[in-house]
């Protein structure tokens, strides 16, 4: 029978090492590596992403990972301090400031992506 209790999201990296540094090291997040192989990221929430190494990854062309902030300036200028770039978007498809900041106004939370090493989009954003 279905039953969506132990639902969970999983995404796929060029390579496992890699991302295990970066979602360790750079952003922070408790990562383990499953029975499989596999890499888990643990969200503040509890909840579990899976990730794995996949031959001939495409990176995600949607946001697959938001990190709701207190300050989203002050989240771009920690993670552009660790090495991150947060402006991947150009002015024509997202205007924002310098450092990849869009302002929601009315339309939606001030947000500024970025990527993983494998390509993939991020984003932090305050509610």
């Amino acid at each position: 029978m279905f039953t969506p209790l132990a639902a969970y999201s999983g995404f796929s990296v060029d390579d496992t090492a890699t991302a295990r540094a970066f979602y360790r090291e750079t952003l922070g997040l408790e990562v383990h590596e499953n029975e499989r192989g596999f890499l888990e990221l643990v969200l503040g929430s509890g909840a579990h992403v899976l990730v794995y190494e996949t031959p001939g990854h495409a990176p995600a062309g949607f946001t697959i990972l938001n990190f709701p902030v207190d300050d989203v300036d002050s989240a771009v200028e920690d993670l552009r301090a660790r090495g991150v770039e947060t402006k991947i978007y150009s002015d024509e498809e997202f205007p924002s400031d310098e450092r990849g900041i869009v302002r929601g106004g009315d339309r939606g939370p001030d947000i500024a992506w970025f990527r993983d090493p494998a390509g993939n989009v991020l984003s932090v954003l305050q509610p």
